[in-house]
């Protein structure tokens, strides 16, 4: 539920609170090798985790349709909202997502140095789906000229030719005209945005919910964290943090005897 911001150095002990927005991540580094919990999909009226995985991978871009995945096969069900932070969002994720049955809401990182030299974005530029045109800020189309593959990603390049004689270039490009792609998959971005853009409150949710568990979780591993080693012992050891968290929970949720007769019934 950027470039990414420079990530910090991590110490022995030191725990980075990334989050998917439907979930949490930390990181740890022992003896050199730095784990990445990737938990959980907690659901947002209980907070109880549904999923979760330790990874030795860095970054959280790969990692939305798996674990957007993992908590829809948990919860036995076709279709999920999940809603994460900027650090999840990748294309190719978001169309797993999508025929996966999964609708995710996540802000979208800004890559372009153009809104940071103060000038016209991308945003700034109108897609007309009947033309298959953009049109710029200053009125401008700017057609459809070739498409190419970069990435494994189709991408269909845009541009005018009287960007030199334009009133308003040095808002836009330094460069003699300016470009703008177009994803084949592009539409479902915009829709990601547009599912943002109605209800910006998702993501205070994904704060309130993830920070609930994440912290729990902290606070009870303590100023060491993880103490085994290697992944399937990390692994097994995120896994009886999980299993004691939910089972707190629901006792404070259902109280003992009710969760022993369900255990039982």
């Amino acid at each position: 539920m950027a470039p990414l911001p420079t990530r910090p150095q991590l110490g022995k002990h030191h725990v980075d609170d990334r989050v998917l927005g439907v979930d949490e991540a930390a990181e740890i580094e022992r003896i050199g090798i730095p784990l990445h919990h990737r938990p959980l999909p907690p659901n947002t009226k209980h907070h109880l985790i549904v999923a979760h995985e330790v990874s030795n991978v860095g970054t959280d871009r790969s990692q939305l349709a798996n674990t957007a995945k993992q908590a829809q096969a948990t919860l036995e069900t076709e279709s999920l909202d999940a809603v994460a932070d900027r650090g999840y969002f990748n294309s190719a994720e978001i169309l797993a997502c999508e025929q996966a049955g999964v609708t995710v809401t996540l802000p979208k990182p800004m890559t372009s140095g153009a809104k940071s030299e103060g000038r016209f974005g991308k945003q700034d530029f109108r897609y007309v789906i009947e033309e298959d045109v953009y049109i710029c800020p200053a009125g401008e189309r700017l057609i459809y000229r070739y498409t190419n593959e970069e990435n494994g990603l189709v991408l269909r390049r845009y541009w005018t030719s009287v960007c030199g004689a334009c009133a308003i270039k040095r808002q836009c490009t330094p460069s003699a005209q300016r470009r703008v792609t177009r994803w084949e998959h592009e539409h479902l971005l915009e829709a990601v945005q547009r599912r943002l853009d109605a209800d910006p409150g998702k993501m205070r949710v994904r704060r309130e919910t993830v920070e609930h568990p994440f912290g729990t979780i902290k606070a009870r591993m303590g100023a060491t964290h993880f103490l085994m080693k290697t992944m399937p012992r990390v692994a097994a050891e995120m896994a009886l943090h999980v299993l004691a968290y939910n089972l707190t929970r629901v006792l404070n949720i259902m109280g003992v005897r009710p969760l022993m007769a369900a255990m039982q019934g």
